[in-house]
């Protein structure tokens, strides 16, 4: 077998990393002058700038003004947690997986929290079947599934009459997807995912029926200061104003006010999808007709359009795992693409994030890469 021909082209910014993501174009240390650094979160330069990044959140995500919107600790995993701890047990669970942090959710259910769960799971590249799920029961599921490149299409199959909450984690969907926010009572992300934010921090966004939830019911479980959002059975509105229950960094403050600014410049919520779906595309176009690689997601109408997962599918290749991280390291050496491995837990391949930072540019570029690390790579079997 002749040596594979280097391409010409490379990419401008190879970070296509699932997280922490890459920044947004035109990204540099300067938007982030007008940080209060050494100032109280609690000062009023402080409450403002914290109320500023809930106030755009609301804006470009298209929030419902009934909703409440809070900066909380620890990232999505923060905020899904302080969600399952304070409402679960009311009423009946499902837990929906079909990755591997919605299997973590599961475990947290059953076997942490306790609960009379039903857990529906699907293999990597499919989703559950919603019809099938009964929504009079509380029901937990991630909307994106960051490590096995499937998504709910929509919230056709949630009915507005449910009588449970739906507790949805769209820390990877969140900025490039719609979310049908009337299906939704409790939605969570993180700022490091598609706006490229800096890790850390949690977004907990509640409806008025979560909101009733927690002044209802108090589960007969402790509750770590961190995880409680009520004081007296009330709301602790404090919180969803910005007055964060623990310290934030001013700085992760900052960058995340400069993503949403700059989401502001590019059109909102609708230009942040086209951004996505142009990047999809570009991988989906690639691996159109060719027989050694193909999507992961089976079906394109459940395929992310942020967390794009590959499998290699020649039979000449022998050892599957071993393949894939030596095309992945090949990529990385080269300077092409840096951590676009797999995920540790979903099957071999690669994971190319398409979020709506990335230009479309680069994920072109970026496609004869991964054909010549393919050849390559099966040259040196």
């Amino acid at each position: 077998m002749t040596d594979p021909k280097i391409p010409a082209t490379r990419p401008a910014n190879p970070r296509f990393s699932s997280g922490p993501c890459a920044k947004f174009p035109g990204y540099n240390l300067n938007l982030l002058a007008d940080a209060p650094l050494g100032r109280s979160h609690r000062a009023a330069v402080g409450k403002a700038k914290l109320a500023e990044a809930i106030d755009l959140t609301r804006e470009v995500l298209g929030v419902p003004a009934d909703y409440r919107i809070g900066i909380v600790p620890a990232s999505d995993t923060g905020a899904v947690e302080m969600a399952m701890w304070s409402m679960l047990g009311e009423r009946p669970v499902e837990m929906l997986a079909w990755e591997s942090f919605g299997e973590g959710w599961v475990t947290d259910a059953v076997k942490q929290l306790k609960l009379d769960a039903t857990v529906r799971k699907a293999d990597y590249g499919q989703i559950v079947d919603f019809n099938d799920v009964d929504f009079n029961k509380d029901v937990v599921f991630t909307w994106n599934g960051t490590t096995s490149g499937v998504r709910v299409p929509n919230g056709d199959a949630i009915p507005a009459d449910r009588e449970g909450l739906t507790i949805c984690d769209a820390t990877s969907a969140a900025f490039a997807m719609e979310l049908p926010f009337d299906k939704l009572d409790v939605v969570t992300f993180s700022w490091q995912k598609v706006l490229g934010g800096e890790a850390a921090h949690g977004m907990l966004i509640l409806s008025p029926r979560a909101v009733a939830r927690l002044e209802n019911y108090t589960p007969d479980r402790p509750l770590p200061k961190i995880f409680r959002m009520t004081k007296g059975g009330k709301l602790n509105e404090g919180i969803f104003r910005g007055e964060t229950i623990n310290t934030p960094s001013m700085l992760a403050v900052e960058d995340y006010l400069a993503a949403l600014k700059w989401a502001q410049g590019i059109g909102g919520l609708q230009g942040l999808i086209a951004r996505a779906d142009a990047n999809a595309k570009a991988v989906r176009d690639f691996i159109a007709d060719k027989d050694w690689i193909a999507d992961l997601a089976e079906d394109p109408a459940t395929a992310s359009t942020t967390s794009v997962c590959l499998k290699f599918t020649d039979p000449a290749i022998k050892d599957g795992a071993a393949f894939a991280k030596a095309v992945a390291k090949r990529l990385e050496k080269e300077g092409v693409a840096l951590d676009a491995g797999a995920y540790r837990d979903a099957p071999a391949g690669l994971r190319i994030w398409c979020g709506s930072t990335v230009e479309a540019s680069d994920v072109t570029a970026l496609m004869p890469w991964i054909e010549y690390a393919y050849r390559a790579e099966l040259s040196a079997q």
